[in-house]
């Protein structure tokens, strides 16, 4: 017997990746990314020309290369992981019993949020919860996802119910993750760096709470290791433009760090729930070589939750939580 009878749709979302590491296709999945005006607000007038007159023909290539490193059989790391969390979620509520499909979609790219919420009105759901995979809210990431959403209910005549999961970054489960997969890591000699994806400060002074989140998250995760306040360092990493991001910047923290002798160093990025560009090679490659050249001895990257028990059991306590 089912335990719960409204069938219910759960959209899984994340940022997105191009469908292929090539130039034309990294090209029309920046492109997307950054015509969004909740990641560059600037205006359009101002903006495009700039975007696909300088940016896109200069990075696309560069970009493309970046993910020809990292691309698996199974495409892109995002993807393909992103493709289990689905799937294991999925068979989380069968094991229940409970009366909820699982569907994936990217904010920029494929599969698109107007394609997956076609698949749930398809499998007539009744109720639709929303879980965009941003522990920390922002404006650039989890307000990009229901912007998207709400412009794919635009093609649909019945307007169904929904529930969005704004933020999980105090949740229990998910604290008790991260800690976790930490653990193993800590030595006496071991530094500890969070790194989180930055955003501009203008947007923090316009009222984006995201920098708070990452600071509970962080405190809750400390607290939770019972570390000392010399064993671990928080930074922003993934600048972009010329304006001043969210401080300290991860590649200058980890310069500073190696200067004032540390010689051994894990990095965790808490608000990535899927590894992907911007961890395994932006944090895992590049940022290693800058701690290594500054006089670090020893780089270790803490793999994202990705697909982990800790992290499906995770979602399935956010979404229980709305199916009460």
């Amino acid at each position: 017997m089912q335990t719960n009878q409204r069938k219910t749709g759960v959209l899984l979302v994340n940022l997105g990746t191009p469908d292929a590491p090539t130039v034309p296709a990294v090209k029309r999945y920046l492109r997307q990314f950054l015509t969004d005006p909740r990641v560059i607000d600037l205006p359009r007038w101002q903006w495009l020309p700039l975007l696909n007159l300088i940016i896109l023909p200069k990075r696309a290539p560069r970009v493309a290369k970046l993910y020809q490193q990292i691309w698996q059989t199974a495409g892109s790391p995002l993807l393909a992981i992103s493709r289990r969390q689905q799937l294991a979620l999925q068979q989380r509520f069968q094991k229940k019993n409970e009366n909820v499909v699982v569907e994936l979609a990217m904010t920029y790219g494929n599969p698109s949020i107007s394609a997956a919420l076609q698949r749930l009105y398809q499998q007539q759901v009744e109720h639709i919860i929303l879980l965009p995979l941003y522990p920390q809210y922002s404006s650039t990431t989890t307000a990009s996802v229901l912007d998207a959403f709400h412009q794919a209910l635009q093609q649909q005549r019945h307007i169904l119910p929904f529930e969005m999961i704004f933020s999980y970054h105090d949740h229990p489960n998910y604290i008790a993750a991260l800690s976790q997969s930490i653990q193993p890591y800590l030595q006496p000699d071991v530094h500890l760096l969070f790194s989180f994806h930055g955003i501009p400060q203008r947007y923090q002074q316009l009222g984006d709470y995201y920098a708070e989140h990452c600071q509970q998250t962080v405190d809750k995760v400390v607290a939770n290791l019972a570390l000392n306040a010399n064993q671990w360092t928080m930074s922003y990493q993934s600048r972009f433009g010329k304006e001043p991001w969210l401080q300290p910047y991860t590649d200058e923290t980890l310069t500073k760090l190696a200067q004032q002798g540390v010689e051994e160093i894990v990095v965790i990025c808490p608000g990535f729930a899927v590894d992907c560009l911007e961890t395994l090679e932006e944090i895992a490659v590049e940022n290693r070589d800058i701690f290594l050249a500054a006089g670090g001895k020893q780089y270790q990257y803490i793999p994202a939750l990705n697909d982990s028990e800790q992290q499906i059991e995770l979602f399935y306590q956010l979404i229980k939580a709305k199916l009460q």
